[in-house]
């Protein structure tokens, strides 16, 4: 089923190319079907790029898939052009008042610094308590997850000793949750950060459980058991040179990075990247967009917030 974007959208050329099919906004309005709405809110620095990873992994699925784009500012972008942001991005005054089925909250570059410090934390605020009333069911990944899980739950960020980079292996510890169908019992995912949430920190909230974890990398994949929040704290929709890309720039502006563990090959950057996540990314979005999103938003949407479907399984 095709992803439903915004007309003229330069993802969709890309994505076109790699023969995963889109429909603008004014030929799916002619459809006798009510596509999924998905609010994505854009914190990274580089937002086409980000774009286009979400695109291709929520293209992965059945179901028809209506994308929305937020800024969490008026701020200009360092990264992105201006004409980009003005045409395809929405403030939250403009959305405010309407209900999604899904929305997902990315990561960005914050990890070392105090939330309280972070430029946009009352307007994020505002965003995490709307989401409650306003979207079925939310994704946090990287850094939201830390995010989200200081504003809703009171459990602040680690730092840790150095930047987590590198892809590392996973174990699914609750194969019975319908968010990990299709998983293998170990799998990889990419890692990107210089903080984390302590798996027993997470523990500590009955209402939040883990399903993969990771020896190396910590909790990966936790959710509230309603299915409401839905936490990854990697990277699985990262393409196979993102983490080059971020290595090689912070090489060049003098640092001295760590090489990605475990993702070139025989660990040196002048060789190939080994990809081995690419499968489970697919699988993650696909099963968020059915069994949280799908399967538990009432099909009006002005009932989001007020009835919620009963899940057949449990969610967790």
């Amino acid at each position: 089923m095709p992803i439903k974007i915004p007309d003229a959208l330069p993802a969709s050329a890309i994505l076109l190319q790699e023969n995963i099919a889109c429909i603008e906004s004014t030929q799916a309005e002619v459809q006798d079907i009510r596509a999924l709405r998905i609010l994505i809110l854009n914190l990274m620095p580089l937002k086409i790029e980000t774009e286009i990873h979400l695109l291709r992994m929520l293209s992965n699925s059945p179901l028809q898939v209506q994308i929305e784009l937020l800024r969490i500012d008026d701020r200009a972008s360092k990264n992105t052009p201006t004409d980009h942001m003005v045409s395809f991005y929405q403030s939250f005054e403009a959305i405010k008042h309407n209900k999604y089925d899904g929305m997902i909250i990315t990561g960005a570059p914050l990890g070392q610094m105090a939330f309280e410090d972070v430029i946009f934390w009352p307007k994020l605020q505002a965003i995490l308590d709307w989401t409650e009333t306003n979207v079925t069911s939310t994704m946090f990944l990287c850094w939201a997850v830390q995010a989200a899980m200081f504003h809703f739950y009171g459990v602040d960020k680690r730092l840790l000793p150095q930047k987590l980079t590198g892809v590392y292996p996973h174990e699914v510890i609750r194969p019975q949750s319908p968010i990990a169908r299709g998983f293998d019992d170990y799998f990889e995912a990419p890692h990107s950060r210089y903080a984390e949430v302590p798996v027993a920190d997470i523990q500590a909230q009955p209402e939040l459980h883990i399903i993969a974890q990771s020896e190396r990398a910590g909790a990966y994949l936790f959710a509230h058991e309603t299915g409401k929040h839905l936490f990854v704290t990697g990277h699985s929709e990262y393409e196979p040179d993102s983490l080059k890309n971020e290595y090689l720039r912070d090489l060049a502006t003098g640092l001295s990075p760590s090489i990605p563990e475990h993702y070139f090959v025989n660990d040196d950057p002048d060789q190939s990247v080994k990809v081995t996540w690419k499968s489970h990314g697919s699988l993650l979005f696909a099963n968020w967009l059915n069994y949280y999103v799908y399967q538990l938003s009432p099909f009006d949407l002005s009932k989001i917030g007020i009835q919620r479907l009963v899940p057949p399984v449990a969610l967790v």
